[in-house]
């Protein structure tokens, strides 16, 4: 991985970790919530139309 890479998904674990210090739990939700809704959404676009049985 590039250094690039490595700091984004350094600073990611340290906002992470300030939300919980913080006790921001609702943040993180909101978070973890619009993640999880782009995830199911690049799932979508990569399924095929029609399933095979």
């Amino acid at each position: 991985m590039s250094n690039e890479i490595e700091h984004f998904f350094e600073r990611q674990d340290e906002a992470v970790s300030a939300l919980f210090l913080e006790n921001k739990g609702d943040e993180l939700t909101d978070i973890l919530v619009a993640a999880l809704e782009e995830a199911f959404e690049i799932l979508l676009e990569a399924a095929p139309a029609e399933t095979v049985h």
